[in-house]
């Protein structure tokens, strides 16, 4: 690695010698300025340059060098936005892309431009490239542009033949002057203590360790004249060679970019003067490094010292001697608010503390027989995120997950750490999470070399893990229990939904758009119809509607999952191979390795399929009945895992949409069934009759009723007589329905048997009285019909208790064309008598039922008289045209459904045709 750093003034273009790398000023000012749009008008103060190579550790390493330089421009307050966007983008470059990276720090008035640039063209270009896709922001890779957009003021991507880079700009808190740090007010007494004249002593030491510049408060603590000690090192003045408590030395100290401490001079009387100092690392206009060092007495400290990050060894006290909180000095403060934000720096603090090139940390389940990643930085891949392992899978696995481990060499015990396998990491420690004795998950730091950690970094590990124990738990039980509370009120309302219909397919669709996207990426539901028939596969469902067919099509070519009836989720590993296979196939084809293939999808729909499946796919019997009615099919795309709460609740959801399904299953069967026979209680097509235009239109009420206690009957008795009758049971439903069949079978039988209307109707209402308690009473308006030679037609009519038919005649006169009679199902003993009428050509019948008369709207009702005022506008229409202006009216005259059954018999002589 290679660093520079410019203070002040315009920016040059250093040129180190031998075999450093150039930090390619010329490449950085022009993208800078013309990403901006040249709208930066701000002078750059300060720049630091470093080129890291493609290495896991080279992530580690920029981090500190851009927190560094950072703290040393005094720029705290975005220090860890710089570092969290410089981390994603190099771990771009050196770890996902394979490159060298090269960062630069460019400092202004306004802010602090960072850049990383890599040698893209050095990647190796994928076999079938897709669309760019910037991913998930929980995958470990594709989140540096995401995050720079969320944190940034300004970013944007540069390219160039031989480089890519990415910068972004992070603007300093709009804050007044004073208040970066700013602490309490406090009392004057309890201000810090310091001399009537505060001496802070500006010290130069040149880039071999020798005083280049003192000044006159140097002179004044130190007692040394300038000329007395320029060219001489600082060290020959160092009372001690080390800062107490640390093993950094002042040598050392005066090469860091950055430094705060404690350390003594002795002075010119021979008396050593404990000092707090603060060194800046910069270099001048000619490319020479220098150090500036800011001293003033110890007891002073507060002039120059800024917040202390402590060391994670440091956990007892601070500086002042002042106990600190363990915590804190891991973590960091403020601690994130969230679980996986606190998870995420563990894990990289761990690393950090280590100096390991990856870290990660798992929660264990509520039993503690598994373990689940939650976390991880610096792996390739976040392909293992909600994965869960075994705590006791044997030896050299996490058997040992309840005890601090060190595993030196990986390769010597393969498998010793599932999450690392193919990671190339090669040394491990790991150290268990513990609340009150109980395991509550696994922290781990990795590094790519072998024998990188002892038991000393294990019992450091272990330290860091026991404070942050705690927290994690708290965290992850107030985690849990929002997830319980929105898993119920999730069910809840599934629930209700479910509840809703009782369609088949509008169920299947409910459970889909129910997993989609809250469980699952993708969604597919099979069904069986019953035992003896294989898995169907009736719906699927994308996020990405674009993705629906591709996923069906793949689906469909692959068998279906076994119908275990076991509860729970299943892998099913199926769809990732075939899709796998599906991809390359597409991929091989399109370079002439394969068979061409006369008819394709094409290789991007293959491969983007191949994405929407190449994740965990899971597969959850729909068990209703104590049968299994169907499979409930959960996937996510490439390179992740279900949560172990969300298979739970997706078993949940599973079984009540698998009772909602059968329950649509038998409503349909039986609404089916219902159908069927109530199609049979109708009677079949009117028949056609010379010389009379006949019209029906029946209405029954309900829902999915076909047939209810109002029916009508139209047929030939023998040649040229033809019986009619329109009727109404008592009540609906079933039992009416079943009166109705009675009523209608056995006018037929008995009016072709020779019997006369009221005969017919008097063994009609015996046979209803024979019915006993499901007996019903019946109006019924019964009649024969005699069309004439001379156009005219001749009714014989019985109207027991229904209301009378009206007779419409040419010139607009309505009348009454029957006498009241008892209704049947009553008394025992009924004297019924017909009444001959004849119907002249022109002339219309109307009979209908008191659905029609009886028709209401508050306190109104349509009654005989609105019914005849309707019928008066009917001269000179059909048959048909009659019995649809009466129904309309019928409909107009309330706006709400009606709730009687209805039915209207029209029957017009149009008389003979004219020569």
């Amino acid at each position: 690695m290679t660093t520079g750093l410019h203070p002040g003034g315009q920016p040059q273009d250093p040129r180190p010698t031998g075999n450093q790398a150039l930090p390619r000023q010329e490449r950085v000012d022009h993208g800078a300025l013309h990403a901006d749009n040249r709208t930066r008008s701000a002078v750059i103060t300060a720049r630091a340059a470093a080129s890291f190579d493609p290495v896991g550790r080279s992530v580690a390493t920029a981090r500190s060098f851009v927190r560094d330089t950072l703290q040393g421009w005094g720029f705290a307050d975005i220090v860890d936005d710089a570092v969290v966007l410089t981390s994603e983008l190099v771990t771009n470059a050196v770890v996902h892309a394979g490159t060298s990276a090269d960062v630069l720090c460019l400092r202004s008035d306004e802010g602090v431009r960072i850049e990383v640039a890599d040698r893209y063209p050095e990647r190796e270009i994928p076999l079938q490239a897709t669309a760019v896709n910037m991913g998930s922001p929980d995958r470990e890779g594709g989140r540096g542009l995401q995050l720079c957009a969320a944190l940034a003021g300004r970013w944007g991507v540069d390219y160039s033949p031989t480089h890519k880079q990415v910068w972004f700009h992070l603007d300093l808190p709009d804050r007044p002057v004073g208040t970066r740090t700013a602490g309490p007010s406090l009392p004057a007494d309890l201000l810090p203590l310091a001399d009537g004249r505060v001496r802070v002593a500006v010290i130069q030491i040149d880039r071999v360790g020798a005083i280049s510049a003192w000044n006159e408060d140097a002179e004044d603590l130190f007692g040394y004249a300038a000329e007395q000690v320029i060219g001489k090192p600082l060290t020959d003045l160092a009372a001690w060679p080390h800062t107490p408590g640390t093993s950094t030395g002042i040598v050392e100290a005066l090469q860091l970019s950055r430094w705060e401490g404690t350390y003594g001079l002795r002075g010119a009387s021979g008396r050593v003067i404990p000092v707090y100092a603060s060194h800046l690392r910069v270099r001048d206009t000619g490319g020479e490094p220098s150090t500036v060092c800011l001293l003033v007495r110890d007891h002073e400290r507060a002039v120059l010292q800024t917040p202390l990050r402590a060391s994670a060894t440091d956990t007892t006290t601070s500086s002042e001697g002042q106990a600190t909180d363990p915590f804190e000095v891991f973590i960091g403060s403020p601690a994130p608010d969230d679980l996986d934000g606190l998870l995420q720096r563990t894990v990289e603090r761990a690393r950090d503390m280590l100096d390991g090139d990856s870290a990660f940390l798992l929660l264990a389940t509520d039993d503690e027989t598994e373990l689940e990643v939650r976390a991880s930085t610096g792996l390739p891949s976040a392909r293992q995120r909600f994965a869960r392992v075994p705590v006791e899978a044997g030896p050299g696995r996490y058997g040992s997950a309840r005890m601090p481990a060190v595993h030196e060499d990986l390769t010597v015990v393969p498998g010793a750490v599932p999450l690392l396998a193919g990671t190339g990491m090669r040394s491990v420690v790991t150290v268990p999470l513990k609340v009150e004795g109980r395991l509550t998950g696994s922290l781990g730091v990795a590094a790519e070399g072998p024998s990188r950690y002892s038991n000393e970094e294990a019992l450091r590990l272990q330290f860091a893990a026991d404070r942050i124990a705690l927290a994690v738990e708290s965290a992850r039980l107030g985690e849990l229990e929002r997830l319980r509370r929105g898993s119920l009120s999730f069910l809840v309302e599934a629930s209700d939904l479910l509840a809703g219909t009782l369609d088949r397919d509008q169920t299947l669709a409910l459970m889909a758009q129910m997993t989609v996207p809250t469980l699952a990426t993708w969604c597919a539901v099979y069904t069986i119809a019953d035992q003896a028939s294989d898995p169907y596969l009736s719906y699927v469902l994308h996020e990405d509607e674009e993705r629906i067919d591709g996923l069906k099509a793949l689906l469909s070519k692959i068998a279906p999952p076994d119908p275990v009836p076991t509860p729970g989720a299943r892998v099913w590993a199926a769809p990732g191979e075939a899709a796998h296979q599906a991809a390359l196939r597409t991929s091989m084809r399109s370079l002439g390795l394969g068979e061409p293939a006369s008819v394709t999808s094409g290789i991007g729909t293959t491969l983007a399929t191949a994405a929407a499946v190449g994740g965990e796919t899971v597969v959850l019997p729909l068990v209703a009945r104590n049968r299994v009615i169907g499979m409930l099919t959960l996937g996510k795309p490439s390179d992740e895992h279900f949560r172990q709460e969300i298979l739970e609740l997706a078993e949940d959801l599973s079984r009540r949409a698998a009772l909602a399904l059968d329950n649509a299953r038998l409503y349909s069967e039986r609404t089916a069934i219902s159908q069927s026979l109530q199609r049979s209680l109708l009677p079949p097509d009117l028949p056609h009759i010379d010389g009379v235009e006949v019209e029906v239109i029946y209405r029954a009420a309900g829902e999915g009723n076909e047939v209810g206690g109002d029916f009508y009957d139209l047929f030939p008795i023998r040649d040229g007589v033809y019986g009619f009758a329109i009727g109404d049971v008592c009540g609906t439903g079933p039992e009416a329905a079943a009166v109705t069949g009675l009523a209608r079978h056995a006018l037929r039988l008995l009016a072709r048997e020779g019997f006369g209307g009221p005969a017919v109707l008097e063994r009609l209402n015996s046979a209803i009285l024979d019915e006993g308690a499901r007996s019903r009473f019946l109006t019924l308006l019964y009649g024969e019909l005699w069309p004439q030679e001379d156009g005219s037609a001749m009714l014989k009519v019985v109207c027991a208790g229904h209301p009378l038919p009206l007779r419409l005649r040419q010139d607009g006169t309505v009348e009454a064309a029957a006498e009241p009679q008892p209704l049947l199902g009553v008394m025992e003993d009924l004297e019924l008598y017909e009444q001959t009428i004849t119907l002249d050509p022109g002339d219309v019948l109307l009979c209908v039922t008191d659905g029609v008369t009886e028709r209401r709207e508050g306190t109104r009702m349509l009654g005989d008289d609105g019914l005849t005022d309707v019928l008066t506008t009917c001269t000179g229409l059909t048959a048909g045209a009659v019995a649809a202006r009466i129904m309309r009216a019928v409909e107009r005259f309330a706006s709400d459904a009606p709730s009687d059954d209805m039915a209207i018999l029209a029957m017009r002589v149009p008389g003979l045709p004219r020569d």
